[in-house]
Formats: C-alpha cells, sequence, structure tokens
C-alpha cells in the first residue's frame, strides 16, 4: 500500500559517519520539518513482512506495530508516552493497516509532539538499501544523499563504538552504500534526489542549506544553524560517537584520516572503494595495496570477533543487540504458532544476502556472538543512539 502525503517525507541517507547526523539536525530545526532520532524501521521490519501473517487480522498488525514501537533505539524517540497506553496511541493515529501506516504514524505523532510541525523526515543510513520499498510506501518521498570522502568516513566509523574495526571492512561497507545508491542517483529526477557533500557543507553551511531548502521548496532559516542548541544535539553530544553535534558546525573533521590511518589502512582503503571515491570526486593520493582473498576472509573474521566481544563493554550496544535478537526469536515463535511457514518467505533483499545482518543493523553476527557466549541485556547505563 501506499500514502501519497500532502506534505512530503523527507528521508536523509548516506554512509554512516558522512555526516547524516549532522543534517538531520540542521533540517530537524526547520520551523516546518521534524526529524526524529534514527529508527531502523526498515532495515529490522521491511524484508521480515511476511512474518507478521495477513495485516488485516488485528491480532497481526498489534503485533507489528508494537514491535516497531518498542524497538526505536531512543524509548519512544522522546514522545511523552505512557508505556502502557503508547500501543493505543499508535494504532489510532494509523492511516492504513499496513507497514507504512504505522511507520507515518510514528513520525506524525513525534513531528505533533514536537512544535507540531506539519512535515517529517527521517535519517537512518541504512534506509540507502530500502529506496524501493520507501517508494512504494511513499511515492513522492524525497532524498537527500551526503557524501563524505571514504578515507575519512571510514577512519570516522573505525574510532566509532558500533563502527568497523578494520580499515577493509569499513570500506567494504562504504563501497555498500555507495553502489546502493548509484542507481537510484541516475533514475530519480531532481525533484526526488539531491546531493550533497559533507566537505561542503561544513565549510558553507548557509549555502548549502538554502539549496537543500530549495530543493524541499521551503524557506531556509538561519535557525537551521543552531542545530547544535537543540535537545537531540545536546542529548547526542554526551555520547563520544556524536560529541561535535553538540557545537557549532565545523570543517576540522575534514582530512582527520591523515592523522587516524596509518598508510597501510588508507593504501587497503584505495584498493576497496579507489574507483568509487574517484566516481564521487575524490582523487585518491596513495597508491592501493593488493588484497587477496584470503586476506579479505581474515578481516573479516577478525572484525566479525571484535564486534561480539564488545557488545557488552561500556559504550557497547547490548540492549539494542539484544532486543534485535528477540525480534529474531519471536519471529520463529510466530512460525511455530503457524503464522507463516518457509514457502512464505519472498525471495528479496537483503534475505539470503551475506550482508543481510549488518544491513539490517546488528552489531555482531549470530556466529560470534554465539562463539563468544554473549548473554543479551535489555538495559544498560548509557544511551546508545
Amino acid at each position: 500500500m501506499a500514502l501519497m502525503l500532502k506534505e512530503k517525507p523527507i528521508f536523509v541517507v548516506g554512509a554512516p559517519r558522512s555526516g547524516t547526523t549532522l543534517i538531520m539536525a540542521m533540517i530537524g530545526n526547520h520551523s516546518r520539518i521534524a526529524v526524529p532520532e534514527v529508527g531502523w524501521l526498515y532495515p529490522r521490519f521491511y524484508p521480515y513482512l511476511y512474518s507478521y501473517g495477513d495485516l488485516r487480522e488485528d491480532k497481526n498488525f498489534r503485533v507489528l506495530a508494537e514491535e516497531m514501537l518498542f524497538s526505536l533505539n531512543k524509548p519512544f524517540w522522546g514522545m511523552d508516552l505512557n508505556p502502557a497506553t503508547a500501543l493505543h496511541t499508535l494504532l489510532a493515529e494509523v492511516k492504513e493497516r499496513s507497514f507504512a501506516g504505522i511507520y507515518c504514524a510514528l513520525h506524525e505523532m513525534y513531528a505533533q509532539q514536537n512544535g507540531n510541525k506539519p512535515r517529517w523526515g527521517q535519517k537512518t543510513p541504512n534506509n540507502t538499501f530500502f529506496i524501493g520499498p520507501i517508494l512504494e510506501c511513499f511515492p513522492n518521498a524525497q532524498f537527500i544523499y551526503i557524501d563524505r570522502d571514504g578515507r575519512d568516513t571510514c577512519a570516522d566509523f573505525l574510532r566509532s563504538s558500533f563502527g568497523a574495526t578494520n580499515s577493509f571492512v569499513a570500506a567494504e561497507f562504504w563501497k555498500l552504500i555507495h553502489n546502493a545508491a548509484k542507481p537510484w542517483r541516475e533514475k530519480l529526477d531532481s525533484s526526488q534526489w539531491y546531493d550533497i557533500k559533507y566537505e561542503d557543507l561544513v565549510r558553507k553551511p548557509e549555502t548549502v542549506l538554502t539549496g537543500v531548502c530549495n530543493f524541499l521548496e521551503e524557506k531556509y532559516e538561519p535557525e537551521m544553524l543552531d542545530f547544535w542548541k537543540t535537545d537531540l544535539a545536546q542529548g547526542r553530544g554526551k555520547n563520544p560517537d556524536h560529541k561535535p553535534l553538540a557545537s557549532p558546525v565545523s570543517d576540522k573533521f575534514i582530512g582527520i584520516y591523515k592523522e587516524a590511518l596509518s598508510l597501510y589502512d588508507q593504501r587497503v582503503i584505495a584498493a576497496v572503494i579507489g574507483e568509487e571515491m574517484k566516481q564521487s570526486g575524490y582523487e585518491l593520493d596513495i597508491d592501493p595495496v593488493k588484497i587477496s582473498q584470503e586476506d579479505e576472509e581474515r578481516f573479516r573474521e577478525w572484525d566479525g570477533r571484535i564486534k561480539a566481544a564488545m557488545l557488552d563493554s561500556r559504550w557497547g550496544h547490548i540492549r539494542v543487540e539484544s532486543y534485535m535478537d528477540w525480534l529474531d526469536d519471536r519471529r520463529l515463535e510466530r512460525k511455530k504458532q503457524g503464522v507463516w511457514k518457509d514457502e512464505d518467505v519472498p525471495d528479496i533483499f537483503p534475505l539470503g544476502n551475506p550482508h543481510e545482518e549488518l544491513i539490517r543493523g546488528n552489531h555482531a553476527s549470530k556466529k560470534w556472538k554465539s562463539h563468544f557466549s554473549i548473554k543479551r541485556k535489555y538495559a544498560q547505563d548509557i544511551e546508545i543512539f
């Protein structure tokens, strides 16, 4: 089912650590646009809708709505909702009995509680893999793709608590995002797709934001540059991964790879994404290293082991990971109950893809979580976005 909204929904996409959070905060400080925290709803739910059965049945629809509502990384996106009645409140706002209906209702509720704004947006980097499904749900959606030098993106990704643990894996994911966006950039016209560069945004924020607003058919507002004063930015700034968001926009993070990455890591990145970086207009300043199939397997195994072992560390993402594993358990339980069977599983992306767990937002694979006997934990001292 599709929802043609009067106020076009906005989707900010791009690789993690490319500036998606920055542009999210800027756009969300516009007087007409509300942008909540990351949602991860398309990666976590859309490919698995088959497992909820016929959504025309009340029970099935309520299960989907409940899981989407309680899956948000930041509980209720900070909305003033009573956990005991939150599901009822959400269902009362749904325009149609579908994934799109629930998705839209969640964002409209957030917009109502945050300045009663008429328009909403969403920023989740991995939504880049779901542009097709997003358009099926919201045909008049607009996409803002933010690009950043792959070397800086990888450097930032490597030092974040949720990112890759070696340069090969970091570059490989940048490449996956780049290639997922490429066909849509070529297919969608200028009324639905808009490219910006992180470097331009931080050097000339007013100019770039004026262009963004023109694309969105909105009036540029200088207050967008005050994003760092908002509760969202200040809250994010308490986490080391997003500390810069709590300060005015700055260009000091351009070229960080020169100090953050060894020459070998720079050569690895050049080998993995050199051609794609050239397509994005970034010139390489180092020759790529030769990477064998054995090297690739080693890089991926090390990454998997380290990510699993670090899940329950101080800055790990054990709460979010535990909830996602619980969603898998619920899916299997519905199978036992006869809600779905193997032949109901569609042949759609990313089901069966080697990167399926990564694309849907898992911080570690089941293989390595099982190997290290990682126990689930549904609460933690530090709030993770």
